[in-house]
């Protein structure tokens, strides 16, 4: 009788070892299968999220077939999830997704700062950014904002993120400030700042940029007025670099900070937030006599280093002015 008992516990046992490995099994598999989603799906994952909540979220948004599964395998692996933003592929298997949050993977968020725009036309550019968290309250001085495409994770702090682009233009200032060319009628790094922002608005032609910043140099060495219209720009908008309207004779009598026509220097500040390629040009000047330039109708600028070769250049631009708006 009593081996008969031991037979059926041993029996029992084996039965409860192979319905356990059975379970197991299955959990494996459904834990590494292909999950059900036809898309990728993105999912925000807010911090001091639990792994029972990571997994009722996933299989809410259709990423896994089975919270449950999801958090027992979680669980098994000894893996520690992360909060944040994550973009699942299709199919995604529990597993990988697993692997995806526990490796911090998040979504990065590209935001394009292009060059030559104003310090006010960036912030809005940061406030309109929503993926982004909290306000503005940093105050940044015009011209301190490096413009190229930055990378940002979603709620990173908007101040934060503006911080990050006047600490990067500021080394980059530093940086080809000391390796600047000898002999040049800068002061300071704010001057050499002031007068890239100029060369940055007056052309987007690349190889025309150390040409137009040694027309500048020329004019200061012979004392004339600089005469940049975007410096008149720059004070008659408030800052915002940009008018809808074309400047008239009195915008460019108006007396502010900014405007060459009526000082004698460089303005008050930079009037945009110039690219490298602007700054380098100021650093690096073309060598040459010329004093004036004007559009030449094709994107860039005829060069004149007389007042009658000028005019010229500013008869042959006025036709073409004309012909484009049909005489």
């Amino acid at each position: 009788m009593k081996r008969t008992v031991i037979i059926a516990l041993v029996a029992i046992l084996v039965l409860a070892v192979l319905a356990g490995g059975g379970l197991a099994w299955e959990g494996h598999r459904r834990f590494t299968r292909p999950g059900p989603s036809t898309q990728p799906i993105t999912v925000v994952i807010p911090k001091g999220s639990g792994t029972e909540l990571i997994g009722q979220s996933l299989e809410a948004a259709g990423v896994v077939s089975s919270g449950f599964i999801f958090s027992i395998g979680v669980k098994l692996r000894h893996a520690t999830l992360k909060a944040g933003e994550y973009a699942f592929p299709a199919g995604v298997s529990a597993e990988e997704a697993m692997r995806i949050i526990a490796e911090g993977k998040v979504v990065i968020h590209k935001l394009t700062v292009a060059e030559g725009l104003t310090v006010r036309q960036v912030v809005d550019l940061v406030k309109e950014a929503d993926f982004l968290a909290g306000p503005v309250t940093r105050k940044v001085a015009e011209g301190w904002l490096l413009p190229e495409t930055w990378h940002m994770t979603r709620d990173e702090a908007r101040d934060e993120v503006l911080a990050r682009m006047e600490k990067a233009m500021r080394q980059t200032v530093d940086v080809l400030w000391v390796a600047r060319a000898p002999g040049l009628p800068l002061k300071t790094r704010e001057e050499a700042l002031i007068l890239a922002s100029m060369v940055e608005r007056e052309t987007a032609v690349e190889v025309e940029r150390p040409r137009v910043a040694a027309v500048f140099y020329n004019r200061l060495a012979k004392r004339m007025r600089l005469q940049s219209d975007p410096t008149v720009i720059y004070g008659v908008s408030d800052g915002l670099g940009e008018l809808d309207r074309s400047l008239t004779r009195d915008d460019l009598m108006t007396r502010h900070p900014w405007n060459t026509y009526v000082i004698d220097a460089l303005p008050a500040t930079p009037i945009a937030n110039p690219g490298r390629a602007s700054i380098e040009a100021v650093l690096h000047p073309a060598r040459s006599e010329e004093l004036y330039f004007v559009a030449d109708g094709t994107g860039g600028h005829a060069f004149a280093r007389t007042l009658d070769e000028h005019n010229a250049n500013v008869a042959k631009w006025r036709k073409i002015e004309k012909a484009g708006k049909g005489g």
